[in-house]
């Protein structure tokens, strides 16, 4: 086993807990290897962040683990849609480890979508696909229908409420990923929950392999009731008067 799979390897399955086949660890590798080399024709990620992709952002996203092994969601079949994907976090990892997750990914950003869909092929990613489109485009049918709602880095959580809940399932969840100063923004975030009939049900924490101190959280939002079909609302109004 090479270096960096060996590293990979043990990062992963001691941080979170997880038991990752190495045609996971491959292809984690292999993503990494991709998301570089697209990176320097086609602008994805800050520079900044390119040599320590799999410890903030793959890491980062693996992480859902804690809450689906927590919510008995590891081996079950689960429809999951991650909004604001970018170049493929979280749902390209998740699709990637978890076989069980059917993964749509939305960006309304071509560039990152035609990523996405270049390594779903390359990689053979056969439970995850895309959709270029803005999320409060997306068509009504959709409402209601996901088991797991992701999303990470989009927006503050008063916005990103309104974009993801109304595509919640009653009874399923909406999972943030957020930096360790939450407490603002569930504040800020307590007449969305409100309005959206749903609420914050645990904070899982966790914290990154980087040297620096990098504590992260994974907010566990329910859907306690259906929301009203006015949501979400059109990017002006969800911009300019937040719930």
């Amino acid at each position: 086993m090479n270096e960096n799979k060996l590293y990979f390897k043990e990062i992963v399955n001691e941080g979170l807990f997880l038991n990752l086949e190495d045609s996971s660890i491959d292809k984690l590798i292999r993503f990494e290897e991709l998301f570089k080399n697209y990176n320097l024709h086609t602008n994805l990620m800050s520079k900044n962040d390119l040599n320590i992709i799999f410890e903030k952002h793959i890491y980062d996203s693996l992480s859902i683990g804690l809450f689906l092994k927590k919510y008995s969601f590891y081996h079950k079949i689960v429809k999951v849609m991650d909004i604001g994907t970018g170049g493929g976090f979280p749902a390209i990892p998740l699709g990637i480890c978890f076989n069980n997750l059917n993964i749509i990914a939305i960006d309304s950003i071509a560039k990152k979508i035609d990523f996405i869909n270049k390594t779903i092929k390359e990689l053979e990613i056969e439970n995850l696909k895309t959709k270029c489109i803005r999320i409060e485009n997306l068509p009504c049918d959709l409402k209601n229908s996901y088991d797991i709602l992701t999303s990470r880095a989009l927006a503050p959580l008063n916005i990103l409420l309104e974009y993801a809940i109304p595509f919640v399932k009653k009874n399923s969840y909406f999972i943030a990923y957020k930096g360790k100063n939450t407490k603002d923004e569930i504040f800020l975030a307590k007449n969305a929950l409100k309005k959206l009939n749903a609420e914050i049900i645990d904070i899982i924490k966790y914290e990154l392999p980087l040297e620096t101190d990098y504590k992260r959280n994974l907010l566990i939002i329910k859907k306690l009731k259906d929301t009203s079909s006015q949501y979400p609302r059109r990017y002006p109004s969800i911009k300019n008067n937040p719930l």
